[in-house]
């Protein structure tokens, strides 16, 4: 610890948040094995970051915050740290635009074909219906049509017995119900946890990075809400304050997933007794 503490005190050279970083472990002495079991962030991304090369992690949003995580552990300032990767990430994406293409429009032999042309906008066009699908059934989640309602069948005596109503959520149709009663609460269990949590209308009720030991109650009157985010084995989830198992045990992208209270205490009744630890 002493060596940390006097690394911590003395300027670094001038280099990037990766080599820092990695000069900072070596000075005290630990492996990437003992930095991942104190951190919980993946050995291969914690080599990743000592090479500086964040463009390689998932999204933004994991590198800044297991590079606050790690500098954290080491001792470092964490805030000056994450300024450093923001600015990496500005300059690496400010740089990409700039690749030469190698096409000069002068030269009639560089000059694509015209089959070539109309293949390029075809596969362009696939390509813009494809992504306009996956963004209307991945984020637009809760955009559906109204609810069905059949109609009454009219009874002896004039007498009218109102069917059911049935709502088409996109997966099929089922009775609408009320979600069961009990407060749903989700605690973050590390920093820069990214969680959408939405209802039936679409209407959005946390979209941002929870920080560790943040808490998000979702409210008891929402309508089927329902979660995105890449970490749900990051996820605490409670009812009422009484803990139930976690959306998943390890790092993986849930879309679309119900977190009402009934949605969870359907999967509690499935769940192994030790999902519940």
């Amino acid at each position: 610890m002493a060596n940390m503490e006097k690394l911590a005190a003395e300027e670094l050279p001038l280099e990037g948040a990766g080599p820092k970083l990695r000069r900072a472990r070596e000075a005290c002495g630990l492996d990437l094995s003992q930095v991942a079991a104190e951190t919980k962030i993946p050995i291969r991304h914690l080599e990743v970051i000592e090479r500086g090369a964040f463009g390689e992690l998932p999204a933004r949003t994991y590198a800044i915050g297991f590079t606050r995580t790690y500098a954290r552990m080491l001792g470092l300032d964490d805030v000056e740290i994450a300024g450093e990767v923001r600015a990496e990430l500005g300059d690496l994406a400010a740089a990409q635009p700039e690749r030469a293409t190698g096409f000069e429009p002068g030269d009639p032999a560089k000059t694509p074909s015209a089959t070539l042309a109309w293949t390029a906008a075809v596969a362009a066009v696939i390509l813009m219906g494809g992504a306009a699908m996956f963004y209307t059934t991945y984020y637009g989640a809760g955009a559906d049509p109204a609810p069905l309602i059949v109609e009454a069948t009219p009874q002896p005596g004039g007498a009218q017995a109102t069917a059911p109503e049935v709502r088409d959520s996109g997966m099929g149709q089922e009775t609408a119900t009320a979600s069961a009663p009990g407060k749903v609460a989700l605690t973050a269990l590390e920093d820069g946890i990214w969680v959408r949590i939405y209802d039936a209308t679409g209407a959005r009720l946390i979209e941002r990075q929870m920080m560790i030991g943040e808490q998000f109650e979702i409210p008891t009157d929402a309508q089927e809400p329902r979660i995105n985010t890449g970490r749900p084995d990051a996820l605490a989830i409670t009812i009422d304050g009484k803990p139930v198992p976690k959306l998943a045990d390890e790092p993986r992208t849930v879309g679309d997933m119900q977190v009402s209270a009934r949605a969870l205490l359907a999967r509690t009744e499935t769940a192994p007794p030790s999902a519940l630890n």
